[in-house]
C-alpha cells in the first residue's frame, strides 16, 4: 500500500522521481487514445522516405506526460488536480530506451497550489523534456494499491508481419490454386502474388472466378488459368502439376476440403509420403512472445498414438521452418498426471519418452500438460511442474481435431488472433485454410509454405526466431 502526501506535508524541495522504460505497446496505446497515428512513432509501419522504422521515437507528449505518474501517483499522489503544465521539448527517447522522470516542489502557494519543476531524463543524463507543472494538492490523506490497474490487451500481430516480411526475401513459390472462385479465396492469392510470396496457376471455373474478380475489382492479365468446372477435377490437376514439377505448392480455395485432400491422399497418383499427413494452425495471438502452433485441429479426427507420432514431427518441423530452434512442444490432456483412464495422458507421455529417445527430433516434448499450465508460467509453478516446456509451450499437440478446432476457433474469435493453416507430410505443403478465411489469412498461409519449403529444400530456416524481442 502507498500513501499521498497533503498539502501540509509538502515542502519546498521535496523531490520525486520514476523510472520507466519505453515500450512498443507504449506507442500503441497512445496512438489509440490520442489519435495520433504519425508513422514515425509506431512500431512496425512503412512510411514514405525512410521505409521501415526498427526504432520509433516516442511521441513528445508521451515523454510529456510521464510526469502526471510521478504527481499523480507519488508526490503529492492521488487526489492531486492539474491546474496547468508547460514543457520544453530537448531530445526524443525511442523504443528501448529508460527514461529518468523527476520532480521537484520549488513553491507553494495559497489555496493549495504547488508549484513543481520538471525534467525527463535519458540513460546518459540528457533532458529530453523540462517544464513547470502547477497542482492542487490534496487536503486529506489517501492509501491505495499502486499496482491495482486493470490489465490491458494491445491487439498486435507482430508475428504474422515478420513472417511475411521473411517470406519476401524467398523466391516466389509456384503454387496451383484450386477453385478460387470467391472474392475471399481469389483476393487472398492475389495479395500473396503481388507480395512476392507465390506465382500462382488458377485452376477453376472460369466465369465464376472473372466474377469474383470484378466483385474485387481486380484484373487476371497476366496469371495463368486452367479452366475446369468440376472442382474434383481441378483438385485432381493440381495433384498432376506437383508430379509434373510445375508447382511446388497447393492452396485451396472455395472447395469443400475433402474434395482437395482425396486426391492428395489417394493412393495411386496422390501426393502421400511415408509419414502421416496433418494440418498445422499457426497462431498469431497478441500477447504472446511466440507464435503458437496448434495440431491436428483438421485433418485426423481420432488419431492413435502412431498417427500423433507424425503430428508431433509435423508441427516441430513447421516450428523449425518458422525459426524456432528447439521448439518447446506441450502434448495436452485434461490434466498434467498419467491416468489410465484419460487414454490422451498415456499417449502424451509415451511422446514425450520417444522424443527423449530421438524417435521424435527437433524439439523439446513434454506431456501430458493441461491447457493452462502447458503456456502460463504461474499455473505450472503453483502445480509444482518442473519442465523446460511448462508455461512456455510454442506448440500445443491436441488430442482430438475436436478439442483442436475449438482451441482454434476460441483464440481467433475471443483472444483475437490471427490464423495460418498449413497441411504438411505430404510431397509439397498444401494451403488449407477455412472458406471463411479473410485474404490476411491465406497471405499469411502462402508466407508459410513458403518458409517451410525454403526449410525443407535447405536444411535451414530462412531466419531466426528471436524469443525475447519485444
Amino acid at each position: 500500500m502507498a500513501t499521498n502526501k497533503t498539502y501540509d506535508q509538502i515542502k519546498v524541495g521535496d523531490t520525486a522521481e520514476i523510472v520507466r522504460e519505453c515500450s512498443s505497446n507504449d506507442l500503441l496505446v497512445f496512438a489509440h487514445a490520442s489519435g495520433n497515428r504519425n508513422p514515425i512513432h509506431l512500431p512496425d509501419t512503412d512510411w514514405t522516405g525512410d521505409g521501415h522504422i526498427d526504432k520509433p521515437f516516442a511521441p513528445a507528449m508521451w515523454i510529456g506526460g510521464l510526469a502526471s505518474a510521478v504527481l499523480g501517483n507519488i508526490l503529492p499522489g492521488p487526489g492531486t488536480m492539474y491546474k496547468a503544465q508547460s514543457f520544453r521539448f530537448l531530445g526524443r527517447a525511442a523504443v528501448g530506451d529508460k527514461l529518468t522522470v523527476r520532480v521537484t516542489v520549488t513553491e507553494k502557494r495559497p489555496n493549495n497550489i504547488i508549484i513543481f519543476d520538471m525534467a525527463v531524463l535519458n540513460e546518459t543524463g540528457q533532458s529530453l523534456v523540462e517544464g513547470e507543472a502547477e497542482v492542487i494538492a490534496p487536503t486529506e490523506t489517501i492509501e491505495f494499491d499502486s499496482s491495482d490497474i486493470p490489465a490491458l490487451l494491445i491487439q498486435r500481430h507482430r508475428h504474422f508481419n515478420r513472417m511475411i516480411e521473411l517470406a519476401k526475401t524467398l523466391p516466389a513459390l509456384p503454387t496451383a490454386v484450386v477453385a478460387p472462385d470467391d472474392p475471399n479465396s481469389l483476393e487472398g492469392a492475389l495479395m500473396a502474388a503481388r507480395e512476392g510470396l507465390i506465382e500462382p496457376i488458377l485452376i477453376g471455373a472460369k466465369d465464376r472466378v472473372i466474377k469474383a474478380a470484378e466483385e474485387l475489382n481486380e484484373t487476371l492479365d497476366g496469371y495463368e488459368f486452367i479452366d475446369i468446372e468440376d472442382e474434383s477435377e481441378a483438385a485432381g490437376r493440381a495433384v498432376q502439376m506437383v508430379h509434373e514439377s510445375r508447382v511446388k505448392a497447393i492452396m485451396k480455395g472455395h472447395l469443400h476440403t475433402d474434395h482437395l485432400l482425396h486426391h492428395v491422399v489417394k493412393k495411386d497418383g496422390g501426393l502421400r509420403t511415408k509419414r502421416r499427413i496433418s494440418h498445422v494452425f499457426v497462431m498469431d495471438i497478441p500477447g504472446r512472445k511466440t507464435p503458437v502452433l496448434i495440431s491436428d485441429a483438421a485433418i485426423n479426427i481420432s488419431p492413435d498414438l502412431n498417427t500423433k507420432v507424425d503430428i508431433t514431427q509435423n508441427a516441430i518441423d513447421a516450428a523449425l521452418s518458422l525459426g524456432l530452434q528447439s521448439p518447446r512442444v506441450g502434448i495436452l490432456s485434461a490434466i498434467e498426471t498419467v491416468n489410465p483412464a484419460i487414454p490422451s495422458s498415456l499417449d502424451a507421455a509415451v511422446l514425450s519418452k520417444m522424443a527423449e529417445r530421438g524417435q521424435i527430433k527437433g524439439g523439446i516434448v513434454d506431456g501430458p500438460l493441461a491447457m493452462d499450465n502447458a503456456i502460463d508460467v504461474q499455473a505450472a509453478r503453483t502445480k509444482g511442474i518442473t519442465s523446460l516446456v511448462a508455461g512456455h509451450a510454442e506448440v500445443l499437440i491436441v488430442p482430438n481435431l475436436e478439442s483442436g478446432n475449438m482451441l482454434a476457433k476460441e483464440l481467433t474469435f475471443i483472444a483475437h488472433a490471427e490464423a495460418a493453416g498449413l497441411v504438411i507430410g505430404a510431397k509439397v505443403p498444401v494451403m488449407l485454410t477455412s472458406r471463411a478465411d479473410d485474404g490476411r489469412a491465406r497471405l499469411a498461409s502462402c508466407a508459410l509454405a513458403l518458409l517451410f519449403t525454403h526449410w525443407k529444400e535447405n536444411s535451414a530456416p530462412a531466419g531466426i526466431f528471436d524469443r525475447e524481442e519485444d
